[in-house]
């Protein structure tokens, strides 16, 4: 499985990276080797995952098949490889938080048939949805307000930030930066 992403996502992640830096100096050589942590919660299946995806200087292949198949389409069980640089922005949206709680999982990979099946039933579904990519996430982080989610997730500017209160969830993707 190829892990390479396209220069801007990498550019992406880099920038994600040093604009840490940047607000808390001290951390900037941690940031540089700290290992990469991730929890899940998915709610659908209620599979739960702890992982560090990078480590050592690197993404580690194992884990990102792990987050993976955590983060598969839940109606029919296709996976996808999620975009590492979805990841790194989780990171940094779970720092801004100030948190260590799971993320709770509405929806991250979609089958196109899925996201068909959505979208003929809810205008709120992109037909050309970033989540049959792997480039999209719907999230919950327990004991964080949705208002506060939605609020740090766009203030990263790491892509986009959908705000679903409705549904109870933040939409969060690394295609161009925008909301809605």
């Amino acid at each position: 499985m190829d892990f390479t992403r396209p220069a801007r996502r990498r550019f992406l992640g880099f920038g994600i990276t040093a604009g840490l830096a940047l607000v808390c100096p001290s951390a900037r050589a941690a940031l540089a080797i700290a290992p990469r942590r991730l929890q899940f919660e998915s709610l659908h299946t209620g599979e739960r995952l702890a992982t560090t995806y990078w480590a050592d200087g690197g993404y580690v292949p194992d884990e990102l098949r792990r987050i993976n198949h955590a983060l598969r389409d839940h109606r029919t069980g296709d996976v996808k490889a999620i975009d590492p640089g979805l990841l790194d922005l989780l990171v940094a949206l779970r720092e801004r938080l100030a948190t260590q709680a799971p993320f709770q999982i509405i929806s991250a990979y979609r089958s196109p048939a899925t996201n068909a099946m959505l979208a003929e039933h809810s205008s709120g579904v992109a037909r050309k949805s970033l989540h049959t990519q792997g480039l999209a996430i719907d999230i919950r982080v327990p004991g964080r307000q949705l208002t506060a989610v939605r609020d740090a997730a766009i203030a990263l500017r790491g892509g986009g930030v959908g705000f679903y209160p409705r549904s109870d969830f933040v939409h969060v993707d690394v295609g161009r930066v925008r909301s809605w």
